[in-house]
């Protein structure tokens, strides 16, 4: 989209979209700087999705908005590495889960504290009015389609 078209207030969703690139790049950055392999923003954005019992891949894949086959190749890569790996899901025959790792969890904690020290940066004021005004979405709507 060219600048001309977006006009002197660029739309909100193109904000909260420059936004999230913004923790996702930094924090990115940040782990590879203490020494983690460095991620794709896709392999990122499927740690946000794994269910803490695990979560079976077509409903990764669902949540991602990405084809079964993109999401197995991104759980084969984060297999490789070593942070996921596929289990039995008890609740269906043959079914698999997509678990963390223990090293997987090691990664998730770093990368909440990462997380963490980019909010604080931003200042507690300013990030406690941004939690209030996003709070007010209809998160429950939202994961149910996701």
């Amino acid at each position: 989209m060219e600048e001309a078209t977006i006009g002197p207030d660029p739309p909100l969703a193109r904000l909260l979209l420059l936004a999230s690139r913004w923790f996702d790049d930094e924090s990115r950055d940040e782990l590879q700087q203490r020494g983690w392999p460095r991620l794709s923003p896709a392999q990122t954005l499927l740690f946000t999705f794994l269910d803490a019992e695990g979560t079976p891949p077509a409903e990764l894949a669902r949540r991602l908005g990405h084809s079964r086959q993109a999401t197995h190749q991104l759980i084969d890569g984060l297999c490789r590495l070593g942070f996921v790996e596929l289990g039995v899901n008890p609740q269906r025959r043959g079914g698999r889960l997509v678990l963390l790792t223990g090293h997987g969890r090691e990664l998730r904690s770093t990368a909440c504290d990462i997380l963490h020290a980019l909010e604080i940066s931003l200042g507690a004021r300013r990030v406690r009015t941004l939690r209030r005004l996003l709070a007010e979405f209809d998160v429950a709507a939202f994961r149910s389609t996701v």
